[in-house]
């Protein structure tokens, strides 16, 4: 099974990149075929600052292969070194109905915050549809708030289907519907755009700040506290293991818990639980050029994937003569 999904580099990894989409893909490497991308392009309709979205992207890539992408077992590459992308976005377009990208959820709630609409944020979906399809996913594994943009793709797919024959696999969402959403400090989806996001790689001194601001209720030490209600303990949930989140909520539901001291134990367990890569992060850093070498060698081996399905694609709509 052909396993694909990407990450944008819109600025420093977080933890709900890791818990959403890193580590499951860091864990499909040993089970499937796994095509995985800093997805770049995606990043220029919400980033206009070359030199940051040129670092984000580096540092993603160094984040990623520190916390375990082998590139030996994996398709690993970044979306913009593959020009085949943006060539089948644009054939795309053609067989696209504005009425089908009016409809995305997407595009209005990103409006609905204050972003400035542009034919990229818009069009978002088609080039979504391009990186899925230019490979033949099976499987796509998306947050709740991307599976409109899955089904977008599938319809995309389809009518260039029932136009030309058959061509592009239609892919499916993997959701996993327990980190549907993951929250920031503030309890709202974690997001670098919402600053309330907990770096994976932050210095201890910034990750007792965030998690000492992470926005708890106002209940008494002596009262019952709610850990299903609890942004606190939704967040802590996701570093421990069955038996010390079972531990964790039955303190939640006797009184005399302070919710000072959960956040004080969980800097240490965040911090602890990303200490065996810490070192590896640390050792890339001092490399750029390396990585850079990992990143272009990936998008060789991508695009020739890619111009596999563009060949076809390119005879079929008539680009060949």
């Amino acid at each position: 099974m052909r396993v694909l999904s990407g990450i944008q580099p819109s600025g420093s990894l977080h933890v709900g990149n890791f818990f959403g989409m890193m580590k499951s893909m860091i864990e499909w490497q040993a089970k499937s075929e796994l095509y995985c991308f800093i997805v770049n392009l995606h990043a220029l309709t919400t980033i206009n600052d070359g030199p940051a979205l040129a670092k984000n992207t580096l540092d993603a890539a160094m984040d990623f292969l520190a916390l375990g992408l082998d590139p030996d077992r994996s398709l690993f590459w970044v979306q913009g070194d593959v020009p085949e992308h943006a060539e089948l976005t644009w054939i795309l377009h053609n067989f696209t109905s504005m009425g089908l990208l009016e409809r995305s959820h997407s595009y209005k709630d990103k409006i609905a915050r204050g972003l400035v609409p542009n034919h990229g944020l818009f069009a978002y979906p088609v080039l979504m549809a391009a990186d899925i399809l230019l490979y033949q996913a099976d499987l796509v594994p998306v947050g709740q708030d991307q599976k409109q943009h899955l089904e977008i793709t599938r319809d995309i797919a389809g009518t260039f289907n029932h136009l030309f024959g058959p061509t592009f696999t239609l892919p499916e969402a993997g959701v996993d519907e327990s980190l549907a959403t993951i929250p920031g400090t503030d309890g709202q989806k974690m997001s670098k755009s919402y600053n309330n996001a907990i770096n994976i790689f932050a210095p201890k001194d910034e990750l007792k700040k965030k998690v000492m601001s992470i926005v708890t209720d106002a209940r008494a030490v002596e009262d019952l506290k709610d850990p299903d209600h609890c942004n606190l303990f939704a967040i802590a949930r996701l570093f421990l293991k069955p038996e010390e989140t079972a531990e964790l909520k039955e303190r939640y539901l006797k009184p005399g818990l302070k919710y000072g001291e959960v956040k004080k134990d969980l800097v240490e367990v965040i911090w602890n639980y990303f200490a065996p890569f810490r070192a590896v992060r640390e050792d890339l850093g001092r490399r750029p050029d390396f990585v850079r070498e990992v990143m272009r060698e990936g998008a060789r081996k991508a695009s020739a994937k890619a111009q596999e399905t563009l060949e076809v694609v390119r005879a079929k709509v008539g680009l060949n003569y």
